[in-house]
């Protein structure tokens, strides 16, 4: 592998977040070589070590040494995928921004297909999922219920089954360089951003190694970000609730005491009654609480207004004022960066 030549102004920035993936870190190098190489035009390939607690960065560091194209943004810990891919777009120079996951099960290949839809005029690409494999049921049926739930109760229009894996045009991600909530949604704020945008359909593969890096307690997370981040109909359907339970209420009166007059006092006795409505009206009230608490730890996480992430390293970037050295919010330091 021959050194290659480093682009200070690449037309394509390519952006893998890495965690716990060094069985995939050649094979991805190799595959994202292979693509972008043939379209002619300089490119990089811009890796965020996530933390990870295998070889992925002694690997990306090798790989970074050999080739100036491929730039590494090692973190201080874990801030997790989301952030992760923020960082990359951050730090990613190119005239188009391609996010891509590290475990190959979106295929390289589709960036020229995504290539060509950019050149012919659309600013955002996303990549439609028009099959799943290698993935159980439960995964098959909670995600294809995330992304209906998503598209139904949030404000902004999400394409149906797609992920990360999208082009961004560079005054998108100058857009997204401004957005610096910290509980990230990253194709809700792409699509928050307009732009014209398309989709192109592809099969996911299953994965040749590792693990899923979304469990289902990352996945309740995720999705939990993704509403209260675009979303206030769960604030707002505790109007529609407390109506219901009202009117149940006034209605169960009358009902309950013409029971006690036909089938005797004894029917549905005062105190279990009473227990039974308390503990329902309980419950509701447990549960939107939890979801007025949720929008508050949100408030107190951007009032904080502690860095995105911290950059413990980097490797082939430079450390000017247009490369973020940590996910800072906005502020007079940095607004020759965020624009």
């Amino acid at each position: 592998m021959g050194e290659a030549n480093m682009s200070e102004n690449p037309r394509y920035s390519i952006v893998a977040p890495i965690y716990n993936e060094e069985g995939n870190i050649q094979k991805l190098y190799d595959r994202i070589t292979l693509v972008m190489d043939s379209t002619g035009e300089e490119w990089e390939l811009v890796t965020v070590n996530d933390g990870s607690r295998d070889r992925s960065f002694e690997m990306l560091s090798e790989l970074a040494a050999k080739d100036s194209r491929i730039k590494v943004v090692n973190f201080a810990r874990n801030f997790g995928h989301q952030l992760a891919v923020t960082a990359g777009i951050d730090h990613a120079s190119g005239d188009a921004v391609v996010v891509i996951d590290a475990d190959l099960q979106d295929p390289p290949e589709l960036i020229l297909e995504m290539i060509e839809r950019w050149k012919a005029g659309y600013e955002v690409v996303y990549a439609i999922r028009q099959e799943r494999k290698g993935e159980s049921w439960f995964k098959l049926f909670t995600a294809k219920l995330f992304y209906r739930m998503i598209y139904r109760i949030t404000d902004v229009d999400i394409p149906l089954d797609t992920g990360d894996f999208r082009l961004i045009d560079r005054n998108v991600a100058d857009v997204l360089r401004t957005m610096r909530e910290h509980n990230r949604f990253i194709r809700g704020m792409t699509s928050w951003a307009g732009f014209k945008q398309t989709g192109v359909s592809y099969v996911r593969e299953a994965r040749e190694w590792g693990e899923t890096k979304y469990p289902l307690r990352k996945m309740v997370r995720f999705a939990m970000d993704a509403v209260t981040g675009f979303s206030y109909f769960p604030l707002q359907i505790m109007v529609y609730v407390s109506f219901i339970l009202g009117l149940l209420a006034v209605i169960a009166i009358p009902v309950i005491g013409i029971l006690r007059v036909i089938l005797g006092y004894e029917f549905l006795g005062g105190q279990v009654t009473t227990i039974l409505l308390l503990l329902i009206v309980s419950a509701f009230q447990l549960f939107f609480l939890f979801i007025m608490g949720q929008y508050i730890a949100r408030i107190y996480d951007e009032v904080r207004q502690r860095p995105l992430y911290i950059v413990a390293s980097r490797s082939n970037l430079d450390t000017s004022p247009g490369q973020r050295a940590s996910g800072v919010p906005q502020s007079e330091a940095d607004q020759d960066v965020e624009g």
